[in-house]
């Protein structure tokens, strides 16, 4: 019995997608890494050549190592410092509607195992195995953020294979942000489907929350804070509660939920604010809310020259530290953040510090609190830390991916 030579082409793995151009790694890129899921090709790692770098952004390719081995379908942005981002695992993926829908379906199907209403973050990016996505559902409505040029290239694709995914009637897109324009990316915001005239209500932790679909911050409201809004509730029966960086009342809505006595929310933004106390009066709770507009940190050295004591105190600032050359200058601001509302936190109360920069990690992030709160003059019990929700997964390869902290002290003297 006599066998056909192996196809050198193949190498005995499934064949590649037919009409896809091929990228390489140079001979010193880690392609054991791209092998074991890490879903990045910076662009120092690929052979750009005039051909690679006439493709057009977020075009198709199979990636291929130094010795011409088949690594997988990725994305390609030559404009971008993540050159190449791993869509498929398979050579032979065909990325497409019926590709993006079983996608979807995975991801759905995680969430509707771990809630029992139709609001959460459906697609976490990388984590969900849609690179530089992110989709929020809003009941019968979703938020698509895509940051990535292969998502906003195939925004009508994905739109309809949501709609066929999860039957949702109005789908957002919202294309702003820093991450776009690093991708090369204009700002754009779409209706893509259907309509919204009105913030939706949103019910979670008991709170009810009010989420601008079109024009608010992000995709209307922040999903990954929840189990630290739920810890927090814990904390908050009888007491006084300052939601510093409140956006639409986060954490202060949820103390109120759970019983809090008082709450104020303090936020920059005017419609933020409009919104939670919007949603504070949809909970009945009206009369226990007060809001403070401006800027944070003169906020919370206001507050601490009229005297003001509270309980629990939170305080979720955007992120500080975006990238890494921003790290020192926001390890600094994040310390400035806890010395200022250490002051305002009660003797014996809780004083909760949120970080989303992924360039500071814990133990930096940790550190930092750690000496605002000691040189707010406070002694200092860490009791609990917190990550974001199961609906924004971690992948495990990509440290950028699990970006949510938040740290809960106890503080006496």
């Amino acid at each position: 019995m006599t066998h056909a030579p192996a196809d050198p082409a193949t190498d005995g793995h499934a064949p590649a997608a037919a009409g896809l151009p091929v990228v390489r790694l140079r001979p010193k890129a880690n392609a054991r890494a791209i092998r074991h899921g890490f879903p990045w090709v910076y662009a120092d790692e690929l052979v750009l050549d005039r051909r690679t770098g006439t493709l057009a952004p977020g075009s198709f390719a199979r990636l291929e190592d130094a010795e011409r081995a088949h690594l997988g379908v990725v994305t390609v942005n030559p404009a971008s410092r993540i050159v190449a981002r791993m869509m498929d695992a398979d050579p032979g993926a065909q990325i497409d509607r019926t590709w993006l829908a079983g996608r979807l379906r995975r991801a759905l199907a995680l969430r509707e195992r771990l809630f029992d209403a139709p609001f959460y973050r459906l697609v976490h990016a990388e984590a969900d195995g849609l690179p530089g996505t992110i989709i929020d559902r809003f009941g019968d409505a979703a938020v698509i953020q895509p940051n990535a040029a292969w998502a906003d290239r195939m925004a009508g694709d994905l739109a309809a294979a949501l709609a066929e995914v999860t039957g949702v009637a109005t789908i957002i897109l919202n294309g702003s942000g820093r991450a776009r324009a690093l991708e090369g990316l204009d700002d754009r915001t779409a209706v893509l489907a259907g309509g919204v005239a009105a913030p939706v209500p949103v019910p979670m932790n008991g709170a009810v929350y009010l989420a601008d679909l079109m024009g608010g911050q992000k995709t209307g409201l922040f999903f990954d804070q929840r189990p630290n809004q739920a810890f927090t509730q814990r904390l908050a029966p009888g007491a006084r509660v300052l939601d510093v960086f409140s956006h639409v009342g986060g954490f202060g809505l949820a103390a109120l939920a759970a019983g809090a006595a008082q709450a104020t929310c303090v936020d920059a933004s005017a419609p933020a604010l409009a919104l939670a106390r919007a949603g504070a009066d949809a909970m009945g709770a009206a009369a226990r809310l007060t809001t403070r507009q401006g800027d944070a940190f003169a906020q919370m050295e206001a507050l601490a020259a009229e005297g003001a004591r509270f309980d629990v105190v939170i305080c979720d600032p955007p992120a500080f530290a975006p990238a890494r050359p921003a790290l020192e200058a926001g390890l600094r601001a994040y310390e400035r953040v806890a010395r200022l509302a250490a002051a305002l936190v009660a003797p014996g109360g809780y004083l909760g510090l949120c970080s989303c920069s992924h360039a500071a990690d814990l133990a930096a992030f940790r550190n930092a609190s750690a000496r605002g709160i000691g040189r707010g003059g406070r002694r200092m019990q860490l009791i609990h830390t917190g990550f974001a929700g199961p609906d924004h997964p971690m992948l495990p390869q990509l440290a950028e991916s699990g970006y949510l902290k938040a740290l809960f002290f106890r503080l006496d003297g």
